[in-house]
């Protein structure tokens, strides 16, 4: 598949502004392997953010809860829920914590249509039959 392609992650309304939302994916890898790929997308405005939800310290989800990802005193800042490391919104840079320095990894999104989407990457899509479904 193309890495060009744009894929439907949501709807804008779906996540409210100065607020941030956890997706569970499947990307294809090299040699055509798949595997989990959890992202967090954030909206502020009409502007969306994406990382890849797993903090650089020791790679545990940043959510401390279920969608619960910005700092809560302000909300301004994604926040590891495992150390407290406090992530830059805008970069992904960590600004605070034990991986003082260190970035999240980027997800490219964009707005289409109304529709978070995401780019430069493969996923599995929910109509693919996986291998061991071809024969039950």
């Amino acid at each position: 598949m193309e890495r060009n392609v744009a894929y439907v992650i949501c709807e804008l309304n779906d996540i409210p502004s100065r607020r941030a939302r956890g997706f569970h994916l499947m990307r294809v890898g090299e040699g055509g392997t798949r595997r989990p790929w959890p992202i967090v997308v954030v909206r502020w405005g009409k502007q969306v953010l994406g990382y890849v939800n797993k903090c650089p310290h020791n790679e545990v989800p940043l959510d401390w809860e279920r969608n619960q990802f910005l700092d809560p005193n302000n909300g301004t800042r994604l926040m590891c829920g495992k150390h407290g490391a406090l992530f830059d919104l805008a970069d992904g840079l960590c600004v605070d914590g034990p991986c003082m320095g260190q970035r999240l990894e980027p997800v490219l999104l964009r707005v289409i249509d109304g529709d978070i989407c995401l780019s430069g990457v493969t996923l599995v899509e929910d109509d693919e039959v996986l291998p061991d479904e071809e024969d039950a």
